[in-house]
């Protein structure tokens, strides 16, 4: 199961060159989820008017700016300080994983080495970012989809446009529902249920970029309800608590 404890310390270097700053506390609010930034930093020629919408985000975040100046006509000269920086981080052995915010496929051999080192990397990008540094990545997060699920609109809001009606999803066809299944059925017990924690773990394995919020689903629950032609659910109460465990199985 992925390592996904909120004591996790991470390191997060943005690469400020290949993504956007208008989602910043988005992104910020998505990695305290998984863990403590303890490290922030981001990479950028900060003497170029392409990166100045970054500043005042900087300050209201305390992450760290790194200059690194274009040596070099047409090339992406923030990766190389990057990368430089994320192995001294390494192996400094004060993170236990690291968040790299990129849209670019030139991080995919950086990720893949981070993780040959035993630490979780999360991947933070845009829908175009290559698929190479997706699958390197231990999970990996559409920018797009931060904060935009399918939530009820009231009649005070009804004619203000939603993130989640701005966003396109990804549509639930039968190559995903074949994920689901299959996965259901490498974890099924003897009667055919999984426990679905075990079972969205098991799919960002198989599927990195796996996320609920890409169909429109705040949780992986509402979007296997969604599916009843397919899933059953089964809901458990813990003995003495107020927690119920989800179990699903494949409809007959």
């Amino acid at each position: 199961m992925m390592r996904e404890r909120n004591d996790l310390k991470l390191a997060v270097l943005i690469d400020a060159d290949n993504i956007p700053y208008s989602n910043i506390k988005g992104m910020l609010d998505e990695i305290a989820k998984l863990g403590i930034p303890t490290i922030k930093r981001i990479y950028g020629d900060w003497t170029k008017p392409t990166v100045s919408g970054w500043k005042p985000a900087l300050l209201e975040h305390a992450i760290t700016p790194i200059q690194q100046y274009r040596y070099t006509s047409g090339k992406n000269a923030t990766d190389s300080a990057m990368i430089i920086d994320a192995m001294d981080i390494l192996h400094s052995e004060k993170v236990d994983g690291f968040c790299l915010v990129s849209s670019d496929s030139d991080f995919t051999r950086l990720a893949t080495r981070l993780r040959e080192s035993g630490m979780l990397v999360i991947g933070i990008g845009e829908k175009k970012t290559p698929n190479p540094f997706i699958v390197a990545c231990d999970k990996f997060i559409y920018i797009e989809i931060i904060g935009a699920t399918k939530t009820p609109k009231t009649a005070a809001v009804a004619a203000i446009p939603t993130l989640a009606e701005t966003t396109k999803f990804d549509t639930i066809d039968h190559n995903f529902i074949q994920l689901l299944k299959s996965t259901i059925e490498d974890l099924a017990d003897d009667n055919g249920w999984a426990f679905l924690a075990e079972v969205g773990a098991l799919i960002i394995k198989k599927k990195p970029d796996f996320d609920p919020r890409n169909y429109g689903f705040p949780k992986l629950t509402p979007l296997i309800k969604s599916l009843n032609k397919h899933f059953v659910i089964d809901e458990r109460e813990v003995e003495k608590t107020h927690i119920k465990h989800i179990y699903v199985k494949l409809k007959k």
